[in-house]
């Protein structure tokens, strides 16, 4: 038995919705807290299955965990366990995140290679070097990446690809090595900057904050803090996608819209009104969306998080799109599953080309990732008839109450425990 959800098409989806934490911030902090002796707080933390497999990675390592609603409390021990177990690591692709701590605390790492979405390749490459330049020997043995140094130094790094993961590691390693680290070519998204702002709250020194060139100058210890995560803005533009679908308007509040610059400035040339606030934005559609093109790019481009939705637009547009995937080479999969929902979409190489019907037909489907999965939901909405997406489970790890939500907003959508037909 299974669970899927059940979607029937066919709602204009209206109404209100709060954002909580960014997945793609939280685990990141979480692993952060490794590098300081005693107790760091988040709040905001949105209720997803990442957070506690991210906690039971953290207890490997001899942390005490604790939470409690939007509530994070870590409290990591003087001396942190350096191996990570296999059995939580293989889980979480985000579980990597703990290798620079480590190396800065305990000058020795053993994680497990992880797990996680099936959308491609993702080397560890970078972050090796990363932590090579800063003086730690590293390498791959039985399955495990084993990293450790006798001293950190600081160093001149560049990113030959501006890797979020890497740009994390090397960071969290830099904050407590002795001397300067300059890292070129760096990760610019929200959830870096929100990375650097508790960083810089526990007692690190980092310039740059922001921009492609982080300056991080070492200090012997840090001290633990308490912090808000940001707002998940793929969250928010994945609620800003329903709305243009489904011909409906949503307000999305506990995100900063100008993370969403170029999303909004999409959905307004697909036709959308969109106003803004400091930290909401609403997105109102008031006929069948145009076709526009996509490319996916490092932040502040389009975020590949997102080509899911963009695909999923484009299959109801008026007119043909070409969305090109510059990141992550396996997310194309997704089609596959779109076309049995009676999308127009062809793929060749990193293009994707989609041609709009006026309307999709149900179908029973299965998420290969957390936006494949959000972006079948989104498409079922469109679609005539029940349609059936499969292996929610992905969905469950990047979106806090997906159904609730929907249903609120007017669609209807069910939870199911089943049998999948396949």
């Amino acid at each position: 038995m299974a669970e899927h959800f059940s979607v029937t098409g066919g709602a204009r989806l209206s109404g209100e919705v709060d954002v909580v934490g960014a997945k793609n911030s939280v685990l990141k902090l979480m692993a952060a807290a490794l590098l300081a002796e005693g107790t760091t707080t988040l709040t905001n933390c949105p209720e997803i299955l990442d957070v506690p497999l991210m906690a039971d990675v953290l207890r490997s390592l001899g942390c005490t965990v604790v939470i409690e609603g939007d509530t994070a409390r870590i409290t990591t021990p003087p001396d942190p366990r350096e191996t990570a177990d296999y059995r939580s690591v293989s889980k979480l692709r985000a579980s990597v995140c703990v290798l620079g701590p480590l190396v800065a605390r305990c000058r020795r790492a053993v994680v497990p290679l992880p797990g996680g979405d099936a959308i491609g390749s993702r080397p560890l490459d970078m972050h090796a070097s990363g932590l090579r330049k800063l003086g730690a020997h590293t390498e791959i043995s039985h399955g495990k990446v084993v990293a450790h140094a006798e001293n950190l130094r600081g160093a001149q790094i560049w990113l030959d690809f501006p890797s979020v993961g890497a740009t994390e590691n090397i960071l969290m390693a830099a904050v407590l090595a002795d001397g300067t680290t300059v890292i070129d070519n760096a990760a610019r998204e929200p959830e870096i900057v929100d990375l650097c702002t508790m960083l810089a709250q526990m007692g690190a020194k980092i310039e740059g904050t922001g921009s492609s060139t982080l300056t991080v100058h070492g200090v012997t210890s840090l001290a633990p803090t308490e912090h808000r995560v940001i707002g998940d803005r793929i969250v928010g533009a994945t609620w800003a996608f329903a709305a243009a679908m489904s011909q409906g308007e949503i307000t999305v509040r506990g995100v900063n819209p100008h993370h969403l610059d170029l999303v909004l400035d999409k959905l307004r040339t697909a036709g959308a009104d969109i106003t803004t606030g400091l930290d909401s934005f609403t997105v109102a559609m008031n006929e069948r969306p145009r076709a526009v093109d996509f490319v996916t790019l490092p932040y502040p481009g389009f975020a590949t998080d997102l080509q899911p939705m963009a695909i999923a637009l484009s299959a109801v547009a008026d007119g043909t799109s070409m969305i090109t995937e510059n990141v992550f080479e396996a997310r194309f999969r997704f089609v596959d599953e779109m076309v049995r929902l009676g999308a127009d979409a062809r793929t060749d190489g990193h293009h994707a080309v989609v041609r709009g019907v006026p309307r999709l037909s149900s179908a029973p489907v299965w998420a290969s990732d957390i936006r494949a999965g959000a972006g079948l939901v989104l498409a079922g909405l469109c679609a005539e008839g029940v349609s059936e997406v499969w292996d929610v489970e992905h969905i469950d790890r990047g979106y806090p109450r997906f159904v609730e939500n929907l249903r609120a907003l007017g669609a209807e959508v069910s939870r199911v425990t089943a049998e999948p037909d396949r």
